[in-house]
């Protein structure tokens, strides 16, 4: 009997942010259950660390060069005449950036469509952020979504039955929650296996006081946060300061209690699946887009928190639970493997005796459940961003920047804070010489010829359009962030 999976997806929390990963300030237990019933990841990492391309590449299996979401969407999200047309209200002082709805991932197969042939019934509840968000794709029956891709907590624009509609005064975790309790009763109706995507916008800023519910903004209000380091901004930092001003309270008190707030709404997912009697045969899987520095490394932000663009641990590496007793051997353990979010297509192929699909580069974790190892011949995974691309292989990672850096180089074993960059010293010429050949023939293999990121001027600033070599490629994307030192 195939499981049902309910997959929850967070937005820019960091692997560190949950109690059980460490932040004992930090107030989630329903997180900590689903960690203590089933398992741990300790290194699993995102395609991109940032959005839309983190997204794709969870779905697709497929690196960003290759599906060509290279950074956030900042444009073919939705119809632009169309709202104005309906004189749609909204939040954001109109859709400027919009254009034409884009269909990105148009021509890629998902593994939802894979699931949806294999008998699943899909349904997405929460963020999409990948093109023309009023319209169904990739597999999934039942749409429920937000237009742009974010949105303020209290203001959000929601897609439901082809239209939008702002809802304000309404808090959008718990919309995203109330659908998800709906979307469990009426799927588990049917005797099909379902799959259900809850993708909450949290903790993704905004995170001022009015955005988030009074009581978690009240306990958090007298947080010491000294689990956080509270260090100098860094100097590429495309944000305005943090430092030495009241921000730094404003900004944790708002993540954590967005985190905690995501974290009940999981509580009441959990309970009406235990209510129903199939909690134990769901596989549930919680993990976010990418991660986030919260004044890590002095910076606040994921991959585009700095210019040039960071590969930082705290950007590149998510959190990641699965439980289901059904199929986890010995719960509460940590899992060391280093895994990739490309790894998850592959791995549920395998869950519902699906055939891998041949182009996908990912490796099936599934051994992990019994108390195997990921079939990765070798600890080795992959990420990029625009002109960035890392590996990690065992403990050494290293980060190539075209064309012209700055390149790093670190030893996670006896550098896991990434404190000291080993590139240029003569000891490690044959580690670079090493990694750098093992990194451009995996990005050779895996990237398309008309999504190379490298040339596509990809900033951190957003994607106004498709990607490729028929465009016009001397028009970036955005304006070049300026650093904290070009705004003084």
């Amino acid at each position: 009997m195939k499981p049902n999976i309910v997959l929850i997806l967070s937005d820019d929390q960091g692997p560190w942010a949950m109690h059980c990963a460490g932040t004992k300030e930090l107030v989630t237990p329903n997180m900590d259950r689903l960690a203590r019933e089933g398992l741990f990841f300790d290194s699993f990492y995102c395609a991109s660390p940032v959005c839309s391309p983190a997204r794709a590449s969870l779905l697709t299996g497929l690196m960003p060069g290759a599906h060509g979401v290279i950074d956030w969407l900042r444009s073919g999200n939705v119809d632009a005449r169309k709202f104005q047309r309906e004189g749609l209200e909204n939040p954001y002082g109109g859709y400027a950036d919009e254009g034409e709805p884009i269909a990105y991932l148009e021509g890629f197969t998902g593994y939802t469509d894979m699931l949806r042939q294999n008998g699943y019934r899909c349904a997405l509840n929460g963020k999409w952020h990948l093109g023309d968000s009023v319209r169904p794709q990739l597999g999934f029956e039942d749409w429920y979504t937000i237009g742009k891709g974010g949105c303020y907590y209290y203001h959000p624009d929601i897609v439901e039955n082809g239209r939008i509609k702002v809802l304000h005064g309404q808090y959008v975790t718990d919309l995203i929650t109330e659908r998800a309790l709906k979307d469990i009763e009426a799927l588990s109706e049917g005797s099909a296996p379902f799959y259900l995507s809850v993708h909450y916008t949290a903790p993704h800023s905004p995170w001022e006081a009015d955005q988030h519910p009074e009581k978690w903004i009240r306990y958090y209000d007298h947080c010491s946060f000294d689990e956080i380091p509270d260090v100098p901004d860094h100097p590429d930092m495309t944000t305005g300061p943090v430092y030495g001003t009241p921000r730094r309270h404003e900004n944790l008190r708002g993540y954590y209690a967005a985190i905690s707030a995501m974290d009940e709404g999981i509580g009441r997912i959990l309970s009406l699946l235990e209510q129903k009697g199939i909690l134990d045969d769901t596989l549930i899987i919680f993990t976010s887009d990418n991660g986030m520095s919260m004044g890590h490394h002095g910076i606040w932000g994921k991959g585009n928190g700095t210019f040039p663009l960071n590969l930082y641990e705290q950007a590149v590496r998510v959190p990641f639970l699965m439980r289901c007793p059904r199929l986890i051997r010995q719960s509460g353990r940590i899992v060391k493997d280093v895994i990739s979010a490309i790894d998850l297509y592959p791995t549920l192929c395998e869950l519902v005796g699906a055939e891998i699909p041949a182009h996908l580069p990912g490796a099936g974790f599934l051994p992990v459940l019994s108390g195997g190892h990921s079939r990765r011949e070798e600890a080795i995974v992959y990420d990029e961003y625009g002109p960035a691309r890392m590996i990690r292989r065992g403990n050494m990672k290293y980060v190539h920047r075209y064309p012209y850096g700055p390149h790093e180089l670190y030893d996670l074993e006896s550098d896991p804070g990434e404190n000291e960059n080993l590139y240029g010293r003569k000891e490690y010429e044959q580690t670079v010489l090493l990694l750098r050949s093992r990194l451009e023939s995996f990005f050779a293999a895996q990237s398309s010829p008309d999504f190379d990121a490298r040339t596509e001027g990809v900033t951190g600033a957003g994607q106004f359009r498709r990607a490729g070599k028929n465009d016009d490629l001397l028009r970036p994307y955005g304006e070049i962030p300026l650093t904290r030192k070009e705004q003084k």
